[in-house]
């Protein structure tokens, strides 16, 4: 095995020593250290140009939406109402006339002008202008402002409160108007304009933009028949009755409402989606009133218990909870406890949406539904009939009021949330009881629920007048009462 000898090692180590101390003599330990192979090469950001693929949609993107607006604009208009608001003043002092024997003195009127502001769309060239009913709802005067600031007095064609659209026309030819679009072709993500007069007069013609949110929303509870468009559009109060509109400048919904706990907008507006407005001004314009389709059921929509209990492994469906007597199920050979799944190639996964659909549908459509009886499905088509008047006139609700001391209306969803009712119920709700009558000493109240007289089925006020109006003097009815979800019977002497 080789070994270092003495003299080697001390020849390295003064090799060492004589290379450590040249390198240190030709190099400063404090000097400036070398420099940055990069430190004259500053980094510049590359050059867009104008003509650049990103830039270039950005400005095509915002050329598309000025368009859109500078286009649209002068089918927008607002709309103005005027109405006479009286009120019955009663003196602070009767009670002192009572005291000193002296008679009571008749109550004084007052009435004042009460002014409001809503948004609507010219939606032909003769002066069909389209709103929502609550904008000109009991308006003694419509004033319709153009885009121009031209002022035109507008009439009332006929109004829908069940679906909040009202049909107007001014008196003027020639004027500029939006087509109407498909909104069943609508989808979820869809890029949208809002346009209207917000808040005042003074912002008309404020265009706004957002997004499809949802399709379908049925429990609002704003209207009887609801399938709103919902959007993140802004809206606020004043743009009712205005257009959304789709990037082909089409009307696709007419603004409507906002939910919101402030009062202003935040982030969910909702539209009536213009094939359900469509098809109000198309029965508007051809007979006057509007005409829906019936088909005669009540249903109650299936949780996970209900599904169970029916032995379906899906939730998805309702189940018929009535059938009207001679109505268009019951001809169609549907049954109580029928379960339906589909509606024209449509899942049934929310009842009010159903009602809507089938209401859209002018009478002698044929709806085809799939159903499941006693875990078999089968396919049924029903002929939908005209739906019946359903409401009472201003003189026959007067006339029910002053003879039996009552009043009802169409029982609704919000009816069911306000007074503890199930939803599925079906019949007529007591919207006011006189006291010291008949029917207030028999313990009929406000918010009961009336489901039939006599032993005879009632689902809307013109069912219930029609089984009340013959009754004669001396007679009895019997009223079933469902109270807190709690059914009881009653008997009224006439």
């Amino acid at each position: 095995m080789p070994t270092i000898t003495p003299k080697f090692a001390a020849a390295f180590t003064f090799a060492l020593v004589v290379l450590f101390v040249s390198y240190f003599t030709n190099h400063d330990s404090v000097s400036e250290p070398a420099p940055y192979i990069f430190a004259e090469e500053a980094w510049t950001p590359p050059q867009r140009t104008a003509d650049d693929p990103p830039i270039q949609s950005l400005r095509d993107l915002n050329n598309a939406f000025v368009s859109l607006a500078e286009n649209a604009a002068p089918a927008v208009v607002t709309v103005n109402t005027e109405r006479t608001v009286r009120q019955r003043q009663v003196s602070p002092f009767d009670m002192f006339d009572e005291f000193f024997g002296r008679p009571r003195q008749q109550p004084r009127e007052r009435s004042f002008q009460q002014r409001g502001q809503g948004s609507g769309v010219i939606v032909s060239s003769d002066g069909i202008v389209m709103t929502n009913h609550h904008v000109i709802a009991n308006a003694d005067t419509i004033i319709v402002r153009l885009s121009n600031n031209d002022n035109l007095g507008a009439s009332v064609i006929g109004t829908d409160p069940s679906t909040d659209i009202a049909i107007l026309r001014v008196h003027a030819e020639n004027l500029p108007f939006m087509p109407m679009g498909d909104s069943d072709a609508l989808r979820v993500g869809e890029m949208v304009m809002a346009i209207g007069s917000p808040l005042s007069q003074n912002l008309a013609q404020t265009v706004t933009q957002g997004i499809v949110s949802a399709k379908g929303r049925s429990n609002v509870n704003l209207v009887d028949f609801e399938d709103f468009i919902q959007t993140d559009a802004a809206i606020n109060p004043g743009n009712s009755g205005g257009p959304l509109m789709n990037m082909d400048g089409e009307v696709i919904g007419i603004n409507t409402a906002i939910a919101s706990r402030s009062g202003g907008f935040q982030g969910i507006g909702f539209a009536v989606p213009i094939n359900m407005a469509r098809a109000v001004m198309d029965s508007i314009l051809e007979t006057g009133r509007v005409v829906r389709g019936f088909i005669g059921i009540t249903g109650q929509e299936l949780d996970d218990s209900l599904a169970r209990a029916f032995g379906l492994e899906r939730t998805k469906g309702a189940v018929i909870t009535s059938i009207g007597d001679d109505s268009p199920a019951e001809q169609a050979g549907l049954r109580v406890e029928d379960v339906i799944i589909e509606y024209d190639g449509r899942t049934l996964t929310n009842w009010r949406t159903f009602q809507s659909y089938v209401a859209s549908r002018p009478p002698g459509t044929r709806i085809n539904l799939v159903v499941n009886r006693e875990g078999e499905t089968m396919n049924v088509t029903v002929t939908l009939a005209e739906r019946p008047d359903e409401e009472l006139t201003e003189e026959e609700t007067e006339s029910m009021f002053e003879r039996f001391g009552f009043s009802i209306d169409t029982f609704t969803q919000s009816h069911a949330e306000r007074h503890n009712l199930r939803a599925d119920l079906n019949g007529v709700i007591v919207t006011a009881v006189q006291e010291g009558s008949v029917a207030y000493r028999r313990g009929l109240r406000e918010g009961d629920l009336i489901t039939a007289v006599n032993r005879r089925r009632v689902a809307n006020p013109q069912e219930f007048n029609s089984h009340i109006q013959n009754a004669q003097p001396g007679s009895t009815l019997l009223l079933n009462v469902v109270r807190q979800n709690q059914q009881f019977f009653m008997s009224i002497d006439v």
